[in-house]
């Protein structure tokens, strides 16, 4: 009966595709549990199982030392309570569960995956209680995970793309907290003590600086009683400090760094936008066509199809709490690379000024729509969304109007808006590559 059930499920998104017919979003209920934390729920009976996530404003944009953020996150599920690692992992195997632990630059998080049935159900949620609420962070781990984030620093050493994106964006926030490797550096990870890791899950690991995010096959009682179950052990604590705003370039940035690569790695771009900017949609959709739409974009076509420069270029906004970066992308031969920086440069330069014609606009806006059911076609779709959501205080009716906002948006909006926010002329670009000469 299950197979049907999600078979019809997706039968349904494909005549919603394939028809173009508005999909409406899930139905988005919110709360507070009793210390403050943030609930978003989605109901979702077609499967016996339930996700959750707990979200914190706990990442790397708040370490005192650079590299703590990321390494609270991964000790959480090293010991915690009255267990080890292994005891954590074996509760978790018993049952068929699944946890996650990460970190980015605005964000620390847990996510799980359960059975609703009862045992499952009861096990996964008591560890995860103990996980956020008691971890052990000890010393022995702490050196453990110290030496893997080493090891991947040294790996990082070895990828061009890599080195490629530390130096963008250190070069991009410079004295902003969001400059530093979510990582760290091998500097930074040599000083970081457990005092200092306790010191940001007290700060940050607090009810009120988290979302609880869930879908799964739980009524709205159910949700409620396992949100304050997985954030009772918290303090109830306060939400963290905002952050200060992300400058804007004052002068362009060129930086032509030597690596033994056969290709060169590019990178171009400035501060862009943030979650809740009211200019999102507009530069959503209008990069969708500049670069965000594969082998259709405008950049693919001038780069790749014309001028065989390179098999991959792309752009994209990232947008974070403050300003994410706005970011263009290819990776050509060495000899090729000042001629592809020219191609990228001038295809930029015209966008900005003339904006996209009708018939690029209305492809665009078809792509974008047509494919929105299948982004919250799974239960993890729907989880990310709401962490998402909530974390960043964006409306619950987002994914309701997601269609109707790409749907609205004009070519003399995209023009106005790349040009008010975009600066092809002061732009920080970024060259990795062997035999490497002054960027042009």
């Amino acid at each position: 009966m299950e197979v049907k059930r999600v078979s019809f499920r997706w039968l349904v998104l494909l005549i919603a595709v394939c028809s173009g017919q508005l999909w409406a979003g899930p139905d988005i209920q919110s709360w507070q549990t009793s210390k403050g934390a943030r609930v978003l729920y989605v109901a979702a009976p077609e499967l016996p199982m339930v996700d959750l996530r707990v979200v914190f404003d706990a990442g790397s944009a708040r370490d005192k030392v650079a590299g703590v953020a990321y390494l609270t996150s991964a000790l959480l599920e090293e010991g915690a309570g009255e267990w080890s690692a292994d005891q954590i992992a074996q509760r978790l195997d018993s049952v068929g569960s699944e946890m996650s632990v990460s970190a980015h630059r605005d964000m620390a998080w847990l996510s799980v995956r359960s059975l609703t049935e009862k045992k499952a159900l009861t096990t996964t949620m008591d560890t995860v209680s103990q996980v956020l609420g008691a971890p052990r962070f000890e010393v022995e781990a702490l050196e453990r995970n110290r030496k893997a984030m080493l090891t991947s620093l040294s790996h990082d050493e070895q990828s061009p793309g890599t080195v490629a994106q530390k130096a963008f964006m250190k070069a991009l926030f410079r004295e902003h907290p969001y400059a530093s490797h979510i990582e760290g550096d091998k500097a930074s990870l040599a000083l970081i003590t457990r005092k200092d890791v306790q010191t940001h899950y007290q700060r940050f690991y607090v009810a009120r600086n988290a979302v609880v995010a869930i879908v799964g096959a739980v009524d709205r009682q159910e949700a409620e009683r396992l949100a304050e179950l997985v954030t009772g052990g918290l303090q109830a604590g306060e939400r963290a400090p905002e952050l200060p705003a992300v400058k804007a370039l004052e002068a362009e940035i060129k930086q032509a760094i030597p690596f033994p690569s056969s290709q060169s790695h590019i990178l171009m771009g400035q501060p862009g936008i943030y979650r809740g900017d009211p200019d999102y949609f507009i530069l959503y959709v209008g990069n969708h066509i500049l670069g965000g739409s594969g082998l259709v974009s405008l950049l693919s076509e001038e780069v790749r199809e014309k001028r065989g420069l390179s098999y991959s270029v792309y752009s994209y906004f990232s947008p974070m709490r403050r300003s994410g970066p706005f970011l263009i992308g290819a990776q050509t031969q060495n000899a090729k690379s000042q001629e592809a920086l020219a191609v990228i440069r001038e295809t930029l330069a015209k966008f900005v000024e003339q904006g996209p014609t009708e018939a690029e606009l209305t492809a665009a806006k078809q792509n974008i729509t047509g494919g929105f059911p299948l982004r919250i076609a799974s239960n993890s779709k729907i989880l990310e969304y709401l962490a998402m959501l909530g974390f960043y205080d964006l409306p619950l009716d987002y994914l309701n109007v997601f269609v109707d906002n790409i749907n609205s948006v004009t070519r003399e909006q995209i023009r106005e808006a790349f040009q008010r926010r975009i600066q092809p002329d002061s732009l920080i670009t970024v060259v990795v590559g062997n035999e490497q000469k002054p960027v042009n």
